[in-house]
């Protein structure tokens, strides 16, 4: 059985078909242009490909209340030719198959629990650090939706006495995202992140501002395991620095088996990037499952 998978970002989309076992047959990248143009190449893309559902891990925010009107709709995005656009429904219609959906980055955290470093956990977190900051939670067996979805990325974190910098974020001047995602880098330091591998300081402040984060979700969602992937989290100088400021800013409160072995807590993204596209191979495979 063959499954469908859309990872729809702001800028590319990644479009492949996959099997229940997760194996990546065909895999393609088209950029996100408007909804008609972008729409008609994905559903000419997938039409024919005899695929029994679609998995759509889309940007947001959107709609994921199944009760609601608006369910499988892209709603509030920055991006205005996308906002209030009903993806899934343009998708379903289409071809004739049932569609599932949640957010990209919980597309990412779902691979990562079916197939890679959140397999053999009974919760953890995904967070990628990238162009954005965005978190998947998978507790329990489930992907944690609520009145809408994790929105962590906009979490406020308290800025370094040093840094005077007012952060990315058009909504937030000190939120997690407009402090420590790829473009807040190269903003402050008016270098690209991988300009600056070299440059102890960069990366001490931005594990300040990681350690920050992922200390609230400690404490919040009590994760068994944290994964951190993205475009940032190339930069593997990172992970030491943020495994000791986690730990120096528990400062013992907290007292786990897992927190004793940071190297096996705070880890790598484990799918070689393919994460996200296998995350939602997953969840058509789930919404499948759910109408048969």
């Amino acid at each position: 059985m063959f499954f469908g998978a859309l990872e729809a970002g702001g800028t590319k989309m990644v479009l492949a078909i996959g099997n229940e076992n997760g194996e990546i047959i065909d895999q393609k990248s088209i950029p996100t242009r408007a909804p008609a143009e972008t729409m008609n190449e994905i559903i000419t893309y997938f039409r024919g490909k005899e695929i029994a559902a679609l998995g759509i891990g889309s940007f947001g925010p959107i709609d994921l209340d199944r009760a609601s009107k608006t369910y499988g709709y892209i709603t509030s995005t920055p991006k205005l030719d996308w906002r209030n656009y009903d993806i899934t429904g343009t998708l379903r219609n289409a071809l004739s198959i049932p569609v599932g959906f949640d957010t990209d980055v919980n597309a990412s955290a779902l691979g990562e629990a079916t197939w890679g470093g959140l397999k053999d956990v009974p919760s953890g977190i995904y967070i990628t650090i990238g162009t954005g900051i965005g978190v998947g939670v998978y507790m329990n067996g489930e992907l944690l939706h609520g009145m809408l979805h994790p929105e962590a990325g906009h979490i406020l974190l308290s800025r370094h006495p040093e840094d005077h910098f007012g952060g990315v974020c058009p909504y937030h001047s000190n939120c997690f995202e407009g402090l420590a995602s790829g473009p807040s880098i190269e903003k402050r330091w008016n270098k690209k992140a991988y300009d600056l591998k070299d440059q102890p300081e960069v990366w001490e402040l931005e594990a300040y501002y990681i350690a920050q984060g992922l200390v609230n979700f400690i404490l919040t969602l009590s994760p068994h395991r944290i994964i951190l992937g993205g475009g940032v989290m190339h930069q593997e100088q990172l992970f030491p620095w943020i495994r000791s400021q986690v730990a120096n800013l528990l400062n013992g409160y907290v007292q786990t088996a897992q927190l004793e072995d940071m190297d096996t807590y705070i880890v790598p993204a484990s799918l070689d990037g393919n994460q996200g596209i296998m995350g939602c191979i997953q969840l058509a495979k789930l919404e499948f499952n759910r109408q048969h």
